[in-house]
């Protein structure tokens, strides 16, 4: 009778003064080293190449949580899908900060205890984590779809965070700019500029990073936030007339950029992101360069959407029409009398003068 398969083992080769892992396929003797002649060393290296060839040899069909690596799932998403998405940068910046967390982790380990330490490991904003815990719910729930897991876990997500009705007095936004331009010299190159971006147009923060110079005419005076042959989603992107004040920054930043290039950059390259809220937490640092600002200006709990929802609410203030406020934005109409109207100084003007003459 043949002698039967032992498996993976190591065996010490003393010429080369290494362990080596042995194992047997397709009737070949085959090995491998592991370039250490300490035996536990070896021994983890050889566990590690067993459960390799375990997962590789395993069915394609959905396995349990319990057995399917929670990188795995990860890079399903990011490979799979986020090449699909408006912003697949953020996505990927998302899968690496979860990576740090959860990298030996299997989709089996998520439960509401290790997603909150996750966000204690983290120490950034309940905005920020709540991202971040998407992606990984994102993740989990697209392997599933896929076929690759049996069932899929619930993700626990920090609250929401409070503040779609926080925007900047002018005050602050004149503080959060100066905290802008006393920064680090390559963060004071492109911060100012999307903060005047952002405050000017309203636009999304990922619409201002992947802005690029070839979407900006200067001589018309126009900006196209959609950018050639780029996917439409259900976010819209707005093409509107540059404003007089923010053509003056954009005239001094095209001397600095090229005709191709990004508007807002860093030596020339994409910024993935800029980062998000400062908690009010003096302990805690902000998120990215735009939560460091914010720190110093002193203001908790802004985020780059709340530049947009400035936006939207000093033209309200100003009194335009909810119309154009809804072109300005690209939000449907339905959309913006509900973040906006309540603002504007003729809401509810004509059923008061109603209610008068009754």
């Amino acid at each position: 009778m043949p002698r039967p398969n032992r498996g993976a083992y190591l065996k010490f080769i003393r010429a080369r003064g290494a362990y080596y892992i042995q194992w047997s396929e397709d009737g070949t003797t085959r090995k491998r080293s592991t370039g250490t002649a300490d035996r536990a060393t070896a021994e983890e290296m050889l566990g590690a190449f067993i459960a390799e060839r375990y997962r590789r040899q395993r069915p394609a069909g959905p396995r349990d949580p319990s057995e399917f690596p929670i990188a795995d799932a990860l890079d399903l998403y990011g490979s799979l899908h986020a090449p699909t998405t408006e912003a697949p940068d953020r996505i990927g910046h998302a899968i690496d900060a979860l990576l740090t967390f959860w990298s030996a982790n299997m989709v089996g380990d998520i439960s509401d205890e290790t997603c909150r330490a996750y966000g204690e490991m983290r120490a950034r904003s309940d905005g920020t984590v709540r991202r971040e815990l998407g992606t990984l719910r994102a993740a989990v729930n697209f392997a599933h779809r896929k076929g690759r897991l049996t069932h899929a876990p619930v993700v626990w997500l920090p609250d929401p965070p409070q503040g779609r009705e926080r925007f900047l007095t002018r005050r602050e936004a004149a503080a959060l700019l100066s905290a802008a331009r006393t920064t680090r010299a390559d963060t004071r190159l492109y911060l100012p500029l999307f903060l005047v971006l952002a405050l000017y147009t309203g636009a999304r923060k990922d619409a201002i990073l992947s802005l690029r110079w070839n979407q900006v005419d200067l001589d018309r005076r126009r900006i196209n936030f959609n950018a050639p042959g780029q996917k439409r989603t259900g976010k819209g992107r707005a093409h509107i007339p540059i404003p007089d004040r923010l053509l003056t920054f954009l005239r001094l930043a095209r001397r600095r950029g090229s005709d191709l290039g990004y508007v807002v950059h860093k030596n020339g390259e994409r910024i993935k992101d800029i980062g998000g809220a400062w908690d009010g937490n003096p302990a805690r640092r902000g998120d990215g360069s735009f939560g460091s600002a914010c720190k110093r200006a002193g203001l908790a709990g802004i985020s780059p959407h709340t530049l947009r929802h400035t936006c939207g609410t000093w033209l309200a203030q100003r009194g335009v029409d909810l119309w154009e406020i809804a072109g300005w934005l690209g939000h449907s109409h339905e959309h913006t009398v509900t973040l906006y109207a309540h603002h504007h100084p003729d809401y509810l003007d004509n059923a008061r003068r109603a209610a008068d003459r009754r």
